[in-house]
């Protein structure tokens, strides 16, 4: 039986891995047409995607995006987990779960409800501003759990030992509080950010015409066999830049949870 499961676990990481792997090889395959296997290595195709205008807008406009969601989440989902979990009243319980319900649903529904609301009731054109309220949306929910969950560990008798002892409420956030939660809004930063770079359908439907993030450039070229070998660049890239940032997000969570501080 334990062998079954450790074949099992082997194959379905294969199968999560392998091609991902396949990416990063086509990314330096010397043969246009990613024969297998590989002819040959070269880094002609990154220095063709570091050279193309419109990967670097499509890069530029995922990262300000990224940014500037994360920048809110880490504003609004903080103070909604210390109002959630510091504070009892009539439906909180029910505000909790409107917030988490946005990473829930499936992103088709939330880009057309957002595309609605911006388009029909806000009467706003869409652009990159649409596109970073719409990505908070659901950036919020990770920044949140982090807090929530890092609240709950400490408990709040820290904080009437700082106010004991004379100290204002800014001072105890200040010395006692934000201390304790900075690896947390770390983590949720860098998970927030990770999920809002690689966003694809809620964008579709939120980002003004002309304008691409670097999923929806790799989307829009995939089928283009002159830009297939640049296409395969930018998907590495995004492997990479997804995979550090919940890396890093793992590991902050894994010392806190061990007693270790950042």
């Amino acid at each position: 039986m334990k062998h079954a499961m450790r074949a099992a676990l082997v194959l379905g990481l294969a199968v999560i891995y392998v091609p991902l792997l396949v990416v990063l090889l086509n990314s330096v395959n010397s043969d246009p047409t990613f024969g297998w296997p590989p002819s040959g290595f070269t880094l002609e195709w990154w220095s063709r995607a570091a050279g193309n205008a419109g990967v670097l807008s499509a890069l530029w406009t995922s990262l300000v995006a990224g940014l500037s969601a994360t920048a809110v989440a880490l504003v609004l989902g903080t103070m909604a987990a210390f109002a959630l979990q510091r504070h009892r009243f009539f439906g909180r319980d029910t505000v909790s779960l409107l917030i988490i319900l946005p990473i829930a649903l499936p992103g088709i529904v939330t880009g057309i409800a957002l595309n609605n609301a911006f388009r029909t009731i806000l009467g706003l054109n869409l652009g990159l501003l649409t596109a970073i309220i719409a990505h908070a949306t659901f950036c919020i929910v990770v920044v949140f759990n982090n807090v929530v969950a890092r609240l709950r560990r400490l408990g709040g008798s820290l904080e009437e030992a700082s106010a004991d002892l004379g100290a204002n409420g800014v001072q105890t956030f200040r010395l006692v509080t934000f201390p304790m939660l900075r690896s947390a809004l770390l983590a949720g930063g860098l998970l927030a950010f990770a999920l809002s770079f690689d966003e694809i359908i809620v964008t579709t439907f939120t980002l003004g015409a002309g304008q691409q993030t670097l999923p929806i450039w790799i989307l829009d070229n995939l089928f283009r066999p002159n830009q297939a070998p640049v296409v395969n660049v930018v998907a590495a890239v995004l492997v990479v830049v997804s995979t550090v940032p919940v890396y890093l997000a793992q590991r902050l969570s894994g010392d806190t949870t061990s007693g270790g501080r950042l």
